[in-house]
């Protein structure tokens, strides 16, 4: 019999999550699966609880939140026999949608005992943060640190701090040298480093990546004007953004990035202020994953 715990975050991410355990309750089948649910009370509660569980030999840790809740999920199983299951409630759901994970509540469930179990790859910061979908810097990770420091949430305050920001951005220069010897240096308005294809939203930064090939795929976007806005726009959600003239991008194991000074970058949409220098890299296979059995990861 499959052991499953839940841990359901009770304010983060979008969706609603009242009528949860409910719905796990009515889906699984008690022949196949035991369970239990396990709420969140602190920042970081949701890694500790995934850590004791993996030592308890717990078959699958479901992450119930958004983005944020399965990073700390997944990184307290990485090099473990548990593997992760998402019921996603976020606004992103990045890692869930490149896995086939149904966005639909009750599906998500069901997959937990119809899925297939693969191993995935996952990205390191500076040998400390773990990544699953990308983490990044320039525009994007402004745009997330302000909102983060901001008094109100919602969409409507993001759109707000990244318009004001955009009139007084001004793109840093970068130095990129990957292990492969190939080096990128210039102005940047974005760059993504790519685990998985996608930001969430099926916002496609690195739309060739594949999550268990062991590489990095690296997208530099140079600074953009006004009038480049829609194409790129437009490019991003058709997985084509690698086509644009602004776009450079390379594959490697491991980068490191050199600025002028710290700033702030984001890791699966978490802010955070990094130091100058930064070394990424991919781990392969490090990870135990449910997925949908009809979807290519």
């Amino acid at each position: 019999m499959k052991k499953i715990t839940f841990i359901i975050n009770p304010i983060s991410g979008t969706g609603k999550k009242d009528q949860i355990p409910k719905l796990i309750d009515q889906i699984l089948d008690p022949q196949k699966a035991k369970y239990e649910i396990i709420y969140t009370e602190y920042a970081g509660h949701a890694k500790e609880i995934s850590a004791k569980k993996a030592t308890e030999g717990v078959d699958v840790v479901v992450a119930v939140g958004g983005d944020g809740t399965v990073n700390e999920v997944a990184s307290s199983l990485v090099h473990t026999h548990t593997a992760l299951g998402i019921l996603p409630c976020g606004s992103g759901n990045g890692l869930a949608r490149h896995l086939g994970v149904p966005l639909r509540q009750a599906e998500a469930i069901a997959l937990l005992q119809n899925g297939d179990e693969h191993i995935i790859d996952y990205g390191k910061i500076n040998k400390e943060r773990l990544f699953f979908c990308s983490c990044g810097v320039g525009f994007d990770a402004l745009v997330s640190w302000k909102f983060a420091q901001a008094s109100t949430r919602g969409l409507l305050t993001y759109c707000q701090i990244a318009i004001k920001e955009n009139f007084s951005y001004k793109a840093e220069t970068y130095k990129l040298t990957a292990d492969t010897g190939e080096t990128l240096e210039d102005k940047a308005f974005v760059i993504a480093f790519g685990n998985a294809a996608q930001y969430g939203n099926d916002a496609f930064i690195a739309p060739h990546a594949s999550i268990q090939d062991g590489v990095l795929d690296v997208t530099l976007i140079k600074p953009i004007s006004l009038y480049d806005t829609p194409i790129l726009s437009y490019q991003l959600f058709a997985g084509t953004i690698d086509k644009n003239k602004k776009t450079r991008t390379l594959k490697c194991r491991e980068v490191t990035l050199e600025r002028e000074k710290e700033g702030p970058m984001h890791y699966d949409g978490e802010p955070f202020m990094a130091p100058k220098d930064l070394t990424i890299e991919i781990i392969k296979g490090g990870l135990k994953v449910i997925t949908h059995p009809k979807k290519k990861i």
